[in-house]
């Protein structure tokens, strides 16, 4: 069996290198290897808009990232969007049983082989090429003998991009146009927003039919992507396609009468969705013709919706899917690209001219965690705090092991334990919730084990099972973990490193297979140097700490969670109401001590007394200043209770400290919150500084 890498695999042990998490990326060549010395990487179009997302398309940060994940990882593979990239190189070294074939050292090349299963170093990063998602690069990669090498003669050229980028396609245009060639079509559709597909699928389709001209129509979501016009495209694809439509995909519908409206009524042979987005899959299968084809470039652009959507048509359409490798691929894409140079020579000329690339309104990475969020119970966000913290989450949900997860009340601790869970080896299995704050002690371990029937008064006749057995296979959460006596602390950890336990009563020893998470509101290693938690059960629960920031970290989601709040509750009390752009304002300047739970309060609070269908600036401040003016106003009856006497000083000390602090809250910075009190802003900075605010 050739070298595919398998001595390179650090983790998971046994898995294949492109599976693998980690890969051993040293220099040292081995066996049936190769290093080549890279010059440029061209990455799959949703990993590149994945990366801008996160990274808000600073350039900067993009290649603090990519050099991020090849550092942690030993490879440049994607683990969020499972993609990767295609690389461009000097062949530097081969070590002993690497035929080379017709390739010598010092042949430029481009390897057909995607970086996720090759191991990788990145020594420095140059320019970002955002409208071809390329990087120019300094570093090396190792490759093996299966790997699949193709000589090019001029590695910097701008062709180089091109040929990458339909080398990456190649497998799904030359499928396609295979099926394409058996039909004889004469009228094709392509949906799709990245210009450069589109012109070589319209190419592909040209071909596909020697006999006849055949009409190509452009299909791009006009509410996906921005900076580019019809006339702007025209130009590009010049007597290529026949027409171009703009459309909003996520409403198919509307998009189907306005294609099919302009068609005459008349509907496609062939539809090919270069897609992802919601929507895209209905309506590739409304403008196709009864007994057409619809073609998807990639199993992840819809497919499987597309079949569900033509069961429910009761259409007779024929799906093809494919993205994979072609045995001619180099000669197929160099074809390709040859003829359509004049084309991409105008992508690459309008591209010239703009001073920033067509943003994507609704990037993937941002699609993507929307639909996660609906599948895991609105776990919604948009500051960047939260998706680093989000990535953390989704790396260790694939990891079998014990997770703690830390944050202040009301920050979401069980929302993150559900996308651990919904994306974890165990999702389909039992999943047992519990707050620990709210078991009495002395109840506690029959709780968790459960009992023998007739071990103790009042015991249910069968016995009763416990957390353990009931989440036996599955994930068990203790929230509040914290609220445990040491006794039970004892016993758990006992589980924990045995996988066994006696039900109360019992005489029996039961195995039981749990990944335990807990969280708590306090970090448990401050209980721990308090003396209120075990020390070793803290280090066995400890495999993994996720830290959720408190809202006020990330302001940027507050807008967000209010809008989907304000929505949850228009849709359970029937009344359409939304909030103005003041009135974020408003929610975003608060505080929020309570986090994401009070804010869900406040909406609520909000939707049912404000009248109006708009809920605006005033009625935000009105309600958010009548909570902190009760937390700023002082209770002498509650401070002085049934005492004889009063310290005055004392209490004006205190009362002092929360106006002052209720200004800084409210204006944000000492010199707002000194004009707010009507004081110097020197006077304002000491009190601050006297009360340790």
């Amino acid at each position: 069996m050739k070298n595919f890498g398998l001595s390179r695999v650090i983790e998971p042990a046994g898995s294949l290198p492109v599976t693998a998490w980690k890969l051993d990326n040293s220099e040292e060549l081995r066996q049936g290897e190769i290093r080549i010395r890279l010059s440029s990487i061209v990455f799959e179009r949703e990993n590149f808009f994945q990366l801008c997302s996160i990274c808000e398309n600073d350039d900067d940060r993009i290649r603090e990232r990519i050099i991020k994940i090849v550092n942690e990882r030993g490879k440049f593979h994607n683990p969020y969007t499972e993609s990767s990239a295609l690389f461009a190189g000097t062949i530097e070294e081969t070590a002993a049983g690497f035929d080379l074939g017709d390739l010598k050292v010092g042949d430029d090349i481009i390897c057909l082989t995607p970086m996720a299963g090759l191991p990788a170093f990145i020594e420095e990063i140059g320019e970002i090429d955002e409208y071809y998602g390329k990087i120019q690069c300094t570093g090396y990669a190792i490759c093996f003998e299966t790997v699949q090498l193709v000589k090019v003669e001029d590695l910097y050229s701008r062709s180089t991009i091109h040929l990458i980028r339909a080398l990456e396609e190649e497998g799904s245009i030359y499928g396609i146009s295979c099926e394409l060639r058996s039909r004889e079509i004469k009228k094709a559709a392509i949906i799709g927003s990245n210009i450069a597909e589109a012109i070589y699928y319209s190419q592909m389709v040209a071909d596909s039919n020697p006999l006849e001209r055949v009409s190509v129509k452009f299909v791009i979501d006009g509410a996906y992507f921005t900076g580019i016009t019809q006339e702007d495209l025209r130009i590009i694809f010049g007597p290529m396609v026949d027409g171009i439509y703009f459309v909003d995909l996520s409403k198919p519908m509307e998009a189907v009468e306005k294609i099919m409206s302009a068609e005459g009524g008349e509907a496609f042979d062939a539809v090919i969705n270069l897609e992802n987005i919601k929507g895209c899959e209905s309506v590739a299968s409304l403008i196709s013709k009864d007994n057409g084809l619809v073609c998807y470039t990639s199993m992840n652009n819809r497919y499987c919706h597309g079949l569900l959507v033509v069961d429910c048509l009761g259409k007779d359409i024929t799906h093809y899917g494919l993205d994979g490798y072609s045995s001619n691929a180099y000669d197929f894409a160099l074809e390709l690209v040859e003829k359509t140079e004049p084309a991409l020579r105008r992508l690459d000329a309008f591209y010239a001219g703009k001073k920033k690339r067509p943003r994507k309104v609704r990037t993937a990475f941002k699609e993507r965690t929307q639909a996660a969020a609906r599948q895991i119970d609105g776990f919604i966000y948009k500051s960047q705090v939260t998706a680093e913290m989000v990535e953390e989450v989704l790396n260790v949900a694939q990891y079998d092991c014990n997770v703690i997860i830390q944050g202040e009340t009301g920050v979401g601790k069980e929302k993150v334990f559900n996308l651990i869970h919904q994306n974890s080896s165990r999702k389909d299995k039992p999943c047992v919730k519990i707050n620990c704050a709210t078991i009495t002690e002395n109840l506690a371990e029959s709780e968790f084990f459960g009992y023998e029937k007739g071990s103790f008064t009042g015991a249910q006749a069968g016995g009763k099972e416990g957390y353990f057995e009931l989440a036996n296979n599955g994930t068990l959460f203790l929230d509040e973990i914290g609220s445990l006596s040491l006794a039970m602390q004892s016993k758990l950890l006992r589980v924990l490193q045995e996988s066994t336990y006696y039900r109360v009563g019992g005489t029996q020893p039961r195995h039981v297979n749990v990944r335990v998470i807990c969280a708590n509101n306090i970090p448990l290693k401050k209980l721990v140097e308090e003396g209120s938690f075990r020390e070793d059960l803290y280090y066995r629960l400890n495999i993994c700490l996720i830290n959720v920031p408190p809202l006020r970290f990330r302001k940027e989601d507050i807008s967000c969670l209010a809008e989907a709040f304000l929505k949850n509750y228009s849709g359970k009390y029937g009344v359409e109401k939304e909030f103005s752009d003041d009135a974020y304002r408003q929610l975003e300047e608060y505080h929020w001590p309570g986090n994401v739970r009070e804010l869900e309060n406040t909406v609520h609070r909000l939707y049912i007394a404000e009248k109006e269908r708009i809920i605006d600036g005033y009625a935000v401040d009105a309600l958010i200043n009548q909570n902190m003016l009760g937390e700023v106003v002082l209770d002498i009856r509650k401070e002085v209770g049934g005492e004889e006497t009063i310290d005055f000083n004392q209490l004006m000390d205190e009362q002092e400290k929360k106006i002052i602090a209720y200004a800084l809250q409210k204006k944000g910075t000492t010199r707002k919150a000194a004009e707010f009190l009507g004081i110097p802003q020197t006077t304002l900075a000491r009190k601050k500084l006297k009360h340790n605010l």
